[in-house]
């Protein structure tokens, strides 16, 4: 299958400089009708029958061929991050406080420039459905495009997702069976006590000492009630009480995030998170007030579609560039809530590693997609669409 990686080296210009185009101008969740009509556009020009509106800003691209039942879903998501970029790149954000840090402009790219290929080279039995996911950034956009009728109206007998992955080789394609990424949940604590003067705190009932205590208690959770062999993250990212020395505050809030890759670790974390909270602030005298929200499920990837995606990468870019089993993440991807309701498979292409640029962990001000990718990424979209419907 190289041929297909040096025909789309040779054609990939144009979607270089579209996905520059899609990080100079980054959308947040939902927000995205920019990037929304601009692959609307392409797609219909290439001759897909286009859906607009789910989800929002969603973008479903249908190319139906011959008289084959079989039905395929490939998703990229579309939207960008609330952080000012500092690549000083010549195609930066310019929008101050937005910016493409995760690379959803180059998975779009990669699958608009496997589309092209796929409506005008090749020929194949079946459905290809083409998602372009709003909202992946904690907005819980696959969530709304299901609501909306994502699969009732476009069926799926598989669905596939594709993230770079920085620290990995470019163009080395990673692999997992069963739990890939964890689940999120997110959690604030709200600490009531009693204000007071700093001088006498026997007259107050300080809600910060009880703050401490919790933060402290919380790392327990994970050491001494999780299965040693089983995953779990509980991280406190910030804690706000009081304005000055001498003040003891009425209020300490406290914001959680928390993590696993298998739900009845899930549950247990929720469990035992509250009852250390309600103890711990019953034992200083002041209230636990607890808001907790579920996020992302875990990802499950199952094991046929898992199988017949490792294969793909190994007939395109040979064994020394695949990973057949890497490790869970303890990231989350709503790309989860779609492999609830179809089976599929969610696989890692590298973004770079050692000194180069690529290298820069996503979520941060000096992150870039690695423009190299774009080719080794459509393409394989492309031997992916011509071996399913080739079964």
């Amino acid at each position: 299958m190289t041929y297909l990686r040096d025909a789309l080296t040779d054609r990939v210009g144009e979607f270089i400089q579209l996905r520059r185009d899609i990080h100079r101008h980054p959308e947040l969740a939902f927000e995205e009708h920019r990037t929304s009509d601009l692959v609307a556009a392409k797609l219909e020009s290439w001759g897909y029958a286009v859906q607009r509106g789910l989800g929002g800003t969603g973008v479903v691209g249908t190319l139906k061929r011959g008289t084959s039942a079989r039905r395929l879903g490939l998703r990229a998501d579309m939207d960008a991050l609330p952080i000012q970029e500092a690549t000083g790149a010549e195609w930066a954000s310019v929008k101050p406080g937005l910016m493409h840090a995760c690379g959803h402009d180059g998975h779009t790219a990669m699958l608009l420039a496997a589309a092209k290929t796929i409506a005008q080279d090749q020929t194949f039995d079946g459905t290809l459905n083409l998602i372009f996911q709003p909202a992946e950034e904690g907005g819980g956009g696959a969530v709304r495009m299901m609501a909306d009728g994502l699969f009732e109206q476009h069926p799926c007998d598989a669905v596939f997702a594709m993230h770079n992955m920085p620290g990995t080789p470019v163009g080395h394609f990673v692999f997992r069976d069963g739990a890939a990424m964890a689940s999120s949940d997110y959690v604030t604590l709200r600490i009531h006590g009693m204000g007071g003067h700093g001088a006498m705190p026997h007259r107050a009932a300080d809600p910060l000492v009880a703050a401490a205590s919790i933060v402290m208690a919380l790392q327990t959770v994970v050491s001494r009630n999780v299965d040693p062999l089983h995953t779990a993250v509980v991280t406190v990212g910030a804690l706000h009480a009081g304005q000055a020395n001498n003040v003891i505050p009425a209020l300490a809030t406290l914001e959680l995030s928390v993590r696993s890759l298998d739900p009845e670790v899930r549950r247990l974390l929720e469990q035992r998170i509250k009852a250390l909270v309600a103890a711990q602030a019953e034992s200083f005298g002041v209230r636990a007030e607890i808001d907790w929200r579920p996020g992302y499920c875990v990802l499950v990837n199952s094991l046929t579609e898992t199988d017949f995606a490792r294969q793909v990468a190994l007939d395109l870019v040979g064994p020394e560039r695949v990973t057949l089993h890497g490790p869970a993440l303890t990231g989350s991807e709503d790309f989860a809530f779609m492999l609830e309701k179809v089976p599929g498979s969610y696989l890692l292409i590298g973004n770079g590693d050692g000194d180069s640029a690529g290298a820069c962990m996503v979520h941060n001000p000096g992150y870039d997609f690695n423009d190299d990718n774009i080719a080794t990424g459509a393409a394989y979209w492309v031997a992916l669409v011509e071996r399913f419907f080739a079964q």
